[in-house]
């Protein structure tokens, strides 16, 4: 049996995680609307440390001041009575006709400019709730047409439109961090910035780099065939990991959206061992919130809903406690060195070695018995059955 989660854990879910009403395109909605301040008495009831949200998920779009001050006066008396943060917020740029051809990379300029000062809006709540974090996905920033988009055209507003955002927040000492969200396809056929690569390469183009980092997906990865463990290394490795999604996906298909761990299991172990632990030698580990994006599954009624929120929690702290176990068995240990798996970390040339250096050394190249090296193996196979061992609790 799992822990009980607590606040200390920073789990953390989406307003529109348990509040999807299950609505999707070959089907009408299984459940009834969900009130954000239930939702944040429940989630807190079940251990989570805090929500997030679209701005259209907690007001509704094109609601008259009065209503939008009213919609957040309710949610933040809920978070005052229950100790629930706001760590992250975002902007939907999607699900309004507006956005049919994207927001900040639209080919209408009128759509752009509404874009913009649609997340500036939401910059500004942000802010005045306390979040570090400000997500953007821009899942309609692409096309199914090539023709129809001038890709280095969108790229160019794309950055106009994050160097704005970073300037605001410098400006208005928000002291804010954006976090980027890659997604290959779906709802567009091809979508910019579709994979971490993609995103690491744009950030490198922005007036603040410093300022922008990554918020990457499990399934947005995965529905990609990408391997998501190995894109948070790579996000930790330089620094670029700010915020991040937890769910599940079952291989090349639709964004499915799955509890976390009931898709790729043993990638979810290695995931969550990279997190906690760093790296076999060390090396950085996440210190954000544990993010749950996902979608209770259609078949759910409300109770069901509350129970898959559970699971994900439940499923994180389990893996959490089987790669402690993992870390800590001798056998793993040995197994790691039988693999070389520390090796790594020592460095290909030696204390001071230059190309000159190198070059001269006959036992790097002219006197490998390469034959003798090709044979040796590298016992990988009994590294990971190990780890399913550990993971099926059977050690």
């Amino acid at each position: 049996m799992a822990p009980r989660p607590t606040p200390a854990d920073k789990f953390s879910f989406g307003l529109w995680t348990v509040g999807w009403q299950a609505r999707d395109p070959f089907g009408d909605a299984t459940r009834p609307e969900l009130d954000a301040v239930e939702a944040v008495h429940r989630l807190a009831e079940l251990g989570a440390y805090g929500i997030t949200f679209h701005d259209d998920d907690l007001i509704p779009f094109g609601a008259d001041a009065a209503t939008r001050d009213q919609h957040i006066a309710r949610f933040r008396k809920a978070l005052d009575e229950t100790g629930l943060v706001v760590p992250m917020v975002t902007t939907n740029l999607f699900t309004h006709p507006i956005f049919k051809d994207g927001g900040f990379t639209s080919n209408d300029r009128d759509v752009r400019r509404f874009a913009l000062r649609k997340v500036l809006r939401q910059v500004d709540l942000a802010a005045e709730l306390g979040a570090s974090t400000f997500v953007m996905w821009g899942g309609r920033e692409g096309s199914e047409y090539d023709l129809a988009k001038d890709v280095q055209a969108a790229l160019d507003r794309y950055r106009e439109a994050v160097n704005l955002l970073t300037q605001y927040s410098i400006d208005k000492g928000y002291n804010l961090r954006f976090a980027l969200e890659p997604k290959p396809n779906e709802p567009r056929g091809d979508i910019l910035l579709p994979t971490i690569g993609h995103a690491l390469g744009f950030i490198s183009q922005l007036a603040h780099p410093e300022l922008v980092g990554l918020n990457p997906e499990v399934g947005h990865e995965q529905m990609a065939g990408l391997n998501y463990a190995h894109g948070i290394a790579q996000a930790l490795w330089q620094g670029k990991l700010f915020h991040l999604d937890l769910n599940g996906q079952r291989g090349i298909k639709y964004d499915q959206d799955l509890v976390f761990g009931h898709g790729d299991l043993m990638n979810a172990f290695a995931l969550v061992d990279l997190l906690e632990n760093g790296g076999p030698n060390g090396g950085p580990t996440y210190d954000g919130p544990r993010h749950f994006d996902y979608k209770p599954s259609r078949t759910e009624d409300m109770d069901g809903v509350w129970a898959s929120a559970a699971a994900n929690m439940s499923t994180y702290l389990l893996l959490k406690e089987r790669a402690a176990a993992f870390r800590a068995d001798p056998e793993v240990t040995e197994a790691l060195a039988a693999s070389k798996v520390g090796e790594l970390s020592t460095p290909t040339l030696g204390d001071g070695e230059g190309y000159e250096e190198f070059l001269a050394d006959r036992s790097a190249f002219e006197d490998v018995d390469v034959d003798a090296v090709a044979e040796r193996g590298f016992a990988f196979v009994r590294l990971n059955q190990l780890a399913v061992e550990h993971l099926l609790g059977a050690r």
